[in-house]
């Protein structure tokens, strides 16, 4: 049977880790990511685990090591949140133009500045373009299966692309939750051994990584990546298919949770920890007589357009909420894939805007609240009066 165990969000990714067993750990430490790699050299110091744990001198290297192992054929990790992934940035895009199939947990929080240590999404998000995929998580429960998860997804044969696990910092990080730990022997066998295609040590098979490739083949190289993406697309269903056959658990396997969208008329599209609190809205509504509904994306790349134009179209209106700004573009990030999704559909929901969070900034059931109660009236009168807002800013 499973082992119920009360533990925060980095515990419980940690335990993935664990059972996961890579063959390299880079760690190098950051909040609200540190204790996760620090339950993890737990397990390495106990004996319960394999790994080489490898201790660098900042995120850079961190990825740098974590990049020269997986070429190595051996399957390899790392965690960062922030700063530190800001400070990975010119080493994620190496990463997924050599297709490693790295699995990095990211601790979702603000970047500088201000100083800031408290959760956004503004980190991951100014990774979006760098070829990995993102997968997000609403509580420690799906950032532990995510992280078991994304192991499978990254490493198919046709795919070969790295993944980040997003959690929210301190509100999943550090918040205690009952959560799942499914059996070692289960989760070893569903995630396999890695077989890697290509390793920089098989002497009769030599391949060169890191050469010059000017405008002759610099364009095939980059848009072949999109390969692994597009192949993806059917593995992460897959995937999330298998798990739940094999463990049972909960219900966000696909690209998204779509809550009451059956009959729904008007609907919030958020991603991570806010998702629980949306969902107490959503059923308070419903209780009222809206017909309201939530989509919570879980696969934020690659971004599932089609599906979501399906379940969004039907709509009478929709607020999408971004924990994140971008600057100089349509909003939210969020926002600006959603409008895109959209985009040629007919007819097209009213659509609003809003950033919220950021630093931390606490989000309650009351602002989510509001944002139905604008989307509404929007709807009504055909008067948007701001598209792109704020929730709970001190004016």
């Amino acid at each position: 049977m499973p082992e119920q165990l009360a533990l925060t969000g980095n515990e419980a990714v940690a335990h993935a880790m664990r059972q996961i067993n890579p063959d390299v750990v880079a760690a190098y430490p950051i909040t609200p990511q540190t204790s996760m790699m620090q339950k993890f050299a737990d397990f390495v110091a106990d004996g319960l685990v394999d790994s080489e744990l490898v201790l660098v001198e900042s995120e850079h290297s961190a990825m740098s090591a974590t990049v020269g192992s997986q070429a190595s054929g051996a399957r390899s990790m790392t965690a960062t949140a922030a700063c530190g992934l800001a400070l990975m940035w010119e080493i994620l895009g190496i990463a997924s133009a050599y297709r490693l199939p790295i699995v990095m947990p990211v601790v979702n929080r603000a970047l500088s500045g201000p100083i800031n240590i408290q959760g956004d999404h503004s980190d991951s998000m100014g990774t979006r373009d760098c070829g990995w995929i993102h997968i997000f998580s609403e509580n420690a429960q799906e950032a532990y299966e995510n992280t078991i998860m994304a192991m499978r997804i990254a490493e198919h044969p046709d795919v070969l692309t790295p993944a980040m696990v997003c959690l929210d910092g301190f509100i999943i990080s550090h918040g205690v939750e009952s959560v799942t730990i499914y059996k070692d022997n289960l989760v070893k066998k569903f995630v396999g051994e890695y077989q890697p295609h290509y390793t920089l040590l098989d002497a009769k098979h030599p391949i060169t990584l890191g050469a010059m490739d000017f405008s002759d083949f610099y364009f095939e190289h980059k848009v072949s990546q999109l390969d692994g993406y597009n192949n993806s697309h059917s593995v992460i269903l897959d995937v999330g298919s298998e798990f739940k056959k094999t463990f049972g658990g909960g219900e966000c396997y696909e690209f998204f949770e779509a809550h009451k969208m059956d009959d729904a008329e008007y609907a919030v599209v958020v991603l991570g920890s806010t998702a629980g609190s949306t969902r107490m809205v959503v059923d308070d509504l419903r209780a009222q007589g809206v017909k309201a509904g939530m989509l919570k994306i879980r696969v934020f790349r690659p971004f599932p357009y089609e599906e979501i134009a399906r379940l969004l179209a039907p709509l009478k209106g929709c607020a999408v909420l971004d924990r994140s700004i971008a600057y100089g573009g349509d909003g939210g990030p969020v926002h600006i894939e959603v409008r895109s999704a959209l985009y040629g559909q007919s007819p097209v929901p009213v659509m609003l805007n809003y950033i919220y969070g950021l630093g931390g900034k606490p989000i309650e059931p009351e602002h989510i609240h509001s944002a139905f109660k604008d989307i509404q009236e929007a709807v009504a009168t055909g008067n948007v009066k701001r598209r792109v807002g704020y929730l709970n800013l001190t004016e």
